[in-house]
């Protein structure tokens, strides 16, 4: 079994926008793209975890969300980088219909994305980070067994947060990942 880096989305991998739902709005975090493409180069899948509540809630919908990961991944292949995987979570208690769950198991802060990546690709929790600009995005790595890195992009500006490595950004807790991982 193989270590993941697991990664959050919205304000960790790309600026944070409210609802991102619109491909032109998708910007990476500086060095994010180059990040990415050292931790590939190690052969480290990264996996993308994401609370979606807004395709629960109506705002957009998978077609918008789909779209935007679109984007996302050119903008990691300029650089040579690459996502392994992504999971997504629409659940949540204030979502419509069929996605209306309170405290789905899959949703941040519940570790069952990093649960499910890791019975699905053959992954060491134990060896694994998470990283992530929200106290949830640390506590579901904490409960999935993974290390946790918070970063001062998005939300995580705001927040104190116990983690194993505190950075700027996704690129400098990468750094920071690999010189203590290898």
């Amino acid at each position: 079994m193989r270590p993941a880096l697991f990664i959050d989305r919205d304000g960790t991998l790309n600026e944070e926008v409210d609802y991102l739902h619109r491909p032109e709005d998708a910007v990476l975090t500086p060095g994010a793209a180059q990040a990415l493409a050292r931790v590939n180069g190690r052969g480290i899948p990264v996996i993308v975890v994401t609370n979606q509540a807004g395709i629960g809630k109506g705002r957009f919908g998978w077609a918008d969300y789909e779209a935007v990961m679109e984007r996302i991944r050119e903008l990691l292949a300029v650089e040579g980088a690459h996502l392994d995987a992504v999971y997504a979570c629409p659940f949540h208690e204030a979502a419509e219909g069929e996605y209306q769950v309170a405290d789905h198991p899959e949703r941040k802060p519940n570790p069952g994305m990093l649960l499910r990546a890791a019975a699905e690709h053959g992954l060491d929790l134990s060896r694994s980070w998470m990283v992530g600009d929200k106290a949830l995005d640390v506590e579901a790595g904490r409960r999935a067994g993974c290390r946790v890195a918070l970063v001062r992009t998005g939300y995580g500006r705001e927040l104190d947060a116990e983690a194993d490595v505190v950075a700027e950004n996704l690129a400098e807790a990468v750094a920071e990942i690999l010189a203590r991982w290898f």
